[in-house]
């Protein structure tokens, strides 16, 4: 019982708590966004605004939200996990700079590069999940459960853990350079907007959400086409296999609609990333400042 107190009392436990704080507020602010991104990763149904205006027709504004639950409730601790392994790798990974520094460059980049391998393991099944459910009722799903919980009963059933970790190796692909990249970006556009506040802290909320979203403006670019394939993927079901693996997927998907199937939807991962990660940011940061306030 007193585990709990000792640890939120630590800087750990503030880093664990701040990362997941964070974390929901990026899945709030973004998952609409992110629902019409993977609708347009999936088909060649025409724009987001399209898309996003035939869905509340057909099914109301609720309908973006479908599929929220999956990420939602794991978004806290996955999130937390992350910032936490990333505070305590990018000090590892900077041997050379003093305890009373902030971490090199460097060691930003690996520790994010480490992190995000270490997280794919907790976020493959969650976005398997999520894209089944984000997909129902469109035409691109043959999934006929709903519900995360019935839908993930639904493919252990049918395909075992090999299922429930279909994507995972994309998935790492995907997350470990662009979380090198996303922390790396963040660290430096935040000391560039307010010189010195990487050691003071002291950036405004403006520097916070700024920065922000350029690291995930930055990171989605660069990992986008691996994460059109991801989804690709993972949209399949049990009964309607179409892609053998990443690289068979690549394949028929260019030789079926040319290389600009790679970036389709970016436009609304782009605005996404940077209102997503603009929150999580700021999230993160005041919460920790709140909690070493204490």
């Amino acid at each position: 019982m007193e585990f709990w107190p000792e640890f939120l009392a630590s800087s750990t436990g503030k880093e664990f708590v701040a990362g997941g704080f964070g974390g929901t507020a990026g899945i709030i602010s973004g998952y609409p966004l992110d629902t019409l991104r993977v609708m347009q990763q999936n088909s060649n149904n025409g724009s987001a605004f399209t898309i996003l205006r035939n869905l509340v027709a057909k099914e109301g504004p609720t309908t973006l939200y479908r599929g929220m639950a999956a990420p939602l409730a794991s978004v806290t601790f996955q999130n937390a996990m992350v910032f936490q392994i990333y505070a305590v790798l990018s000090r590892a990974f900077s041997t050379s700079v003093s305890v009373n520094d902030p971490p090199s460059y460097k060691g930003v980049a690996l520790g994010g590069f480490c992190s995000g391998a270490l997280q794919s393991m907790l976020l493959s099944p969650v976005e398997l999940l999520k894209i089944r459910l984000q997909l129902q009722n469109t035409g691109q799903s043959t999934e006929p459960q709903k519900g995360p919980i019935r839908v993930a009963n639904n493919i252990w059933k049918r395909e075992g853990l090999r299922g429930i970790y279909r994507g995972l190796g994309i998935t790492i692909l995907r997350d470990a350079p662009a979380h090198g990249l996303y922390f790396w970006t963040y660290e430096y556009a935040r000391e560039k907007l307010h010189p010195g506040c990487r050691k003071s802290c002291g950036e405004s909320l403006n520097t916070m959400l700024v920065s922000g979203g350029l690291a995930g403006v930055v990171s989605w670019v660069f990992s986008y086409p691996l994460d059109v394939i991801k989804t690709r993927l993972q949209a399949q079901t049990f009964s309607s296999l179409k892609y053998k693996g990443i690289l068979d997927c690549l394949r028929k998907s260019v030789e079926e609609e040319g290389y600009v199937v790679l970036w389709r939807g970016l436009g609304t991962a782009v605005a996404r990333a940077f209102v997503v990660n603009g929150a999580i940011f700021s999230a993160y940061e005041i919460t920790l400042r709140c909690l070493f306030d204490k």
